[in-house]
């Protein structure tokens, strides 16, 4: 079963012929019934969803990560602002992963397996910027990496892209946690290079600033309003850990 999800994700991504360029696409799973999930309260807010919550029944959870070229981050990490481009993969990247999920679903379906997602953003209240489902922690607890200073998870292929997840009611395989720290500054207290990234002071040593950066996002997505909804930014992502572990 992990090996069928994980040719499923890699050959959507293969055969997406949007703007967007991808590498090879990370899967980890979890047990539903982990510890950590029932944490996640504490660590991203009281109103975070336990798997149970998206699926009666959950035994296990998915989540992968989608890594984006090591052009578009160049691309990004020279633009003075945000990118056209990033903008446009951050829209085309959570549509792909809906549709991931959405075929992972209809293929467990036909194997007598349940399948419930999270949409990939916009799962979160606006007044306290607190996610209901946190892919980041999901993907944390299902071993794809560590969390770096600029709160992102930071996995074996970097930190620019974007991550889904998915649970579903079959006993999977649970993947073993990342060894060691990813990040510079966590593991040497070197680098600090997303905090001096960061184009508005919301990124700090001591933390982020979520009302500060939220506002950026929000003004990205004006300027782009031809777009569509693109409340993004990631310049904090560009930086030595954007495709790889440093």
């Amino acid at each position: 079963m992990e090996r069928l999800i994980e040719e499923i994700i890699v050959q959507l991504v293969n055969n997406y012929r949007g703007s967007t360029g991808y590498r090879t696409p990370l899967v980890g799973f979890a047990r539903a019934d982990a510890p950590g999930f029932a944490r996640l309260k504490e660590a991203v807010g009281p109103g975070h969803l336990l798997p149970r919550d998206l699926l009666p029944g959950a035994r296990s959870v998915v989540a992968f990560f989608l890594p984006f070229t090591p052009e578009l981050v160049e691309i990004h990490r020279r633009d003075p602002y945000v990118s056209r481009q990033w903008a446009e993969a951050y829209i085309e990247t959570n549509r792909l992963i809906g549709e991931i999920c959405g075929v992972l679903a209809r293929e467990l379906e036909k194997r007598g397996v349940k399948a419930a997602w999270c949409e990939p953003t916009h799962n979160f209240d606006p007044v306290a910027l607190v996610s209901f489902w946190s892919h980041k922690h999901v993907a944390y607890l299902c071993g794809l990496g560590t969390f770096g200073l600029h709160h992102m998870l930071i996995t074996p292929s970097g930190c620019a892209g974007r991550l889904g997840s998915l649970v579903v009611d079959a006993d999977l395989s649970p993947s073993p946690p990342a060894a060691g720290e990813n990040c510079l500054y966590r593991r040497k207290g070197t680098c600090k290079a997303c905090v001096k990234l960061c184009p508005t002071g919301a990124l700090g040593v001591e933390g982020l600033d979520k009302e500060k950066c939220y506002r950026r996002l929000l003004e990205v997505d004006a300027y782009y309003a031809d777009l569509g909804l693109c409340d993004v930014c990631g310049k904090c992502a560009t930086g030595p850990c954007a495709l790889g572990r440093p």
